[in-house]
């Protein structure tokens, strides 16, 4: 577990801060999206990248640490805990991490706090970068069979070039002669 952050935490006692961080979890998976200030955004994303993972676990245990995370007694938490792992973990099942995107989006008005939207980052991940997984496990899994058969096939073909110049050089001087005496 990390080490808990030193000095004033969001305003507050440590409490405070994890009431807050659960308030503002709840409603990112109630909304999708939230504006928030850049500081608490950036203090709500593993939090709320942990409960995704928990999510994705699906079983009984991690719907319970996830119900004890956002503040247990409300019964709207409760709809927002289904919405979690009913909603948002099949679509993050593909996902290995990275569930949340922050974009700073300027300062507030009033007392010019630099704001900024967190949101469930709830695309698909795209083929490409499936693709490209694929391609890199299959290299890993050849790269040992074919490195040693490799060096043998480079060293047949250094030799085999160096041949065909030595054959090749007689020729080319009796052609180099022909062009001087015309």
């Amino acid at each position: 577990m990390p080490t808990p952050a030193k000095g004033p935490r969001l305003g507050g006692g440590a409490a405070h801060e994890r009431l807050m961080l659960a308030n503002l979890a709840a409603q990112l998976f109630e909304h999708k999206q939230i504006t928030t200030t850049v500081h608490k955004a950036k203090r709500l994303r593993p939090y709320a990248e942990r409960l995704v993972t928990f999510a994705k676990r699906g079983d009984l245990a991690s719907r319970r640490r996830v119900q004890a995370a956002i503040a247990s007694r409300s019964r709207t938490n409760k709809s927002i805990v289904f919405e979690l792992f009913e909603n948002i973990a099949p679509v993050m099942a593909n996902r290995d991490g990275g569930y949340t995107r922050i974009t700073k989006i300027g300062n507030r008005k009033g007392d010019n706090a630099p704001m900024a939207v967190i949101s469930l980052v709830m695309e698909p991940v795209s083929p490409k970068q499936a693709v490209v997984a694929e391609a890199e496990k299959a290299a890993e899994k050849a790269a040992p069979a074919t490195e040693a058969p490799a060096e043998e096939t480079v060293e047949a073909q250094v030799e085999e070039t160096t041949e065909a110049q030595v054959e090749e050089t007689p020729e080319t001087e009796a052609k180099a002669e022909e062009t001087k005496e015309a």
